[in-house]
């Protein structure tokens, strides 16, 4: 195990390195769902062949859909004035409770893409995938796949995390923060680590 400071220069090294926050959807043909990630870029560097990759807990319900359905989307939000409520809408929608309560897509605006799964058709542009091949890393699976539908849905700059999480408010973040617990939790039991915090605090 890492030591305190250790893990401190860790945690400030990574941290901010994956900046852009996206809108992760899925179906297995009879369910469909969705989460907001910070794991999502590409998986290739071939331009006219585009793969893309997404890293998902175990805990999320998410994870089950796209192992089963074997497809995904990666949406990207905008920042622009005419978008970036609609945005925060679908992080508070996506990102606030589990699919396993609820659906989760209801009260956005979705569409139906070639492979079956959801599109929010209020976020700034999306690629759409078939799994290629996934990697399992204990507490989550990371997900390849070629990209077989792509738009660019609005006009606008990217929303970025730093700018998302100023707007969802201190209520909002505080419960999230809270209702996270429980998902660090089971990824620190897949890792066979303890479920408790370590007593001192990791400072970013």
């Amino acid at each position: 195990m890492l030591d305190n400071e250790q893990l401190q220069a860790a945690a400030s090294t990574m941290a901010g390195l994956r900046p852009i926050p996206v809108a992760v959807t899925t179906t297995d043909g009879t369910r469909s769902n969705g989460l907001i990630s910070l794991s999502g870029g590409p998986a290739s560097i071939v331009p006219e062949a585009p793969r893309a990759m997404v890293g998902i807990t175990k805990y999320n319900f998410t994870h089950d859909l796209i192992a089963s359905g074997g497809v995904f989307v990666i949406h990207v939000l905008g920042n622009d004035d005419d978008l970036i409520d609609s945005s925060i809408e679908i992080i508070k929608a996506l990102g606030g409770r589990s699919g396993r309560d609820g659906d989760k897509l209801a009260g956005l605006r979705v569409g139906t893409g070639a492979t079956g799964a959801p599109i929010l058709l209020d976020a700034l542009s999306y690629v759409e995938c078939r799994v290629t091949g996934s990697y399992d890393n204990d507490e989550n699976t990371t997900y390849f796949g070629d990209v077989v539908a792509a738009a660019r849905l609005h006009r606008g700059g990217k929303l970025d995390i730093g700018t998302a999480w100023s707007r969802l408010g201190s209520a909002w973040t505080a419960q999230y923060e809270l209702d996270h617990e429980p998902q660090i939790a089971h990824s620190r039991s897949m890792r066979g680590l303890p479920s408790k915090l370590p007593t001192e605090e990791v400072q970013v």
